[in-house]
């Protein structure tokens, strides 16, 4: 029994950084330092192929430009066109959230073409192979990022293990008209008897409410009425708790002195990581490229690293949309989501350019064959 309490995370991590300060987001950390990290990975690649590293700056800017750009726009186009196209001025509050990597995928590609054009001694294929190196460990960190938000996560597991994302409950029990100090999610140590391999598994929220004009009666009452709705009316909560809407809300009140200690029993969905799943993939891609290039530096065909770019990472993300819910509602009917239809042609491209290279050959391969 004990590995079955182990075997399942309550997941509630704050998004923002610094408690109290709420504009440094731990999504917005992240996405920054796979940029800032990238580029010093780009200045040591350009200084030991002979490139002008002062490019760098340059680059990074039509990458950041790209990526936020290609990114929305993906979003607005492929995922919400109804919604934006509507309120035009919604695409610009890019910090509500709502990027694709597919649209930063293409915004990326066309960007260094225009970084290409402008830039003598570097073709475009030789750009982008180098960038997909980079591109791969930004993912990897963006994927922690939705972690942190609690966002894009998984279809229920079926079983005791996984993650029950209780961030967005947390949030809503906030809300209430309640002197609260503070509302926490976590997983109980004394409810193993609960178990039964369902991955319907208990969850308890504390919640520290001031006494102010509140006695013990009062508080119990609107416990039971609020908290209740709370847990089974809004989408989120459905969608990530299973507390049975027929029944009384199991609660029990611990008066600490100068404040009431509310501990709520009841129970969440244990959901894939694949938040998690996507990073680990994202950033072994990464290592897998970096360390090839190291090794053989001068010899990688052009395209070659561009193209097995998009077969491993896009193959990951279409295999991957199999264990994540649905994001948007026209997805549920559909036997692939958006995500993977828009994978499917850039793997096949990625095939193509592998071929391509492949008969086409390393640069030192075509130096020796041009003086034979």
């Amino acid at each position: 029994m004990m590995e079955s309490v182990l075997s399942y995370v309550v997941w509630s991590p704050h998004p923002a950084v610094f408690s109290g300060f709420e504009r440094l987001r731990w999504y917005s950390l992240l996405f920054a330092l796979g940029f800032i990290i990238s580029q010093q990975i780009m200045i040591y690649i350009y200084r030991k192929e002979g490139h002008d590293e002062k490019l760098v700056d340059r680059l990074t800017i039509y990458m950041v430009l790209a990526t936020i750009f290609g990114a929305r726009l993906g979003h607005v186009l492929f995922y919400e066109p109804e919604k934006y196209l509507s309120n035009p001025i919604d695409i610009l509050k890019v910090w509500e959230g709502g990027l694709a990597s597919h649209g930063a995928a293409i915004g990326i590609l066309f960007a260094l073409w225009l970084y290409a054009r402008k830039t003598p001694g570097q073709s475009y294929l030789w750009v982008v192979d180098r960038i997909v190196i980079v591109v791969a460990m930004t993912g990897a960190m963006i994927r922690v990022g939705n972690l942190m938000n609690s966002e894009i996560g998984g279809k229920a597991t079926g079983n005791d293990s996984g993650f029950v994302f209780a961030r967005d409950a947390e949030e809503i029990l906030e809300t209430l008209r309640l002197p609260l100090l503070d509302v926490s999610a976590y997983k109980p140590q004394d409810r193993s008897d609960e178990l039964n391999g369902s991955g319907i598994v208990p969850v308890n929220f504390d919640l520290k409410v001031s006494k102010g004009g509140f006695d013990e009666q009062e508080l119990g009452e609107a416990i039971a009425r609020d908290v209740k709705y709370a847990l089974t009316r809004f989408k989120s909560s459905q969608k990530y708790l299973a507390e049975d809407v027929g029944s009384p809300l199991d609660y029990s009140i611990a008066d600490r002195g100068d404040h009431f200690l509310v501990t709520v029993r009841t129970f969440g969905v244990t959901k894939y990581p694949t938040q998690i799943y996507e990073s680990l993939s994202y950033f072994v891609i990464f290592l897998a490229l970096y360390l090839g290039w190291r090794k053989y530096t001068h010899k990688i065909p052009e395209g070659l690293y561009l193209g097995v770019f998009l077969v491993t990472v896009f193959g990951m993300r279409f295999l991957w949309e199999f264990m994540k819910e649905v994001q948007v509602d026209f997805e549920e009917d559909l036997t692939f989501n958006m995500g993977q239809a828009l994978s499917i042609p850039l793997v096949l491209a990625g095939i193509a350019l592998i071929l391509y290279a492949w008969k086409k050959g390393s640069p030192a391969q075509g130096k020796t064959s041009s003086h034979s």
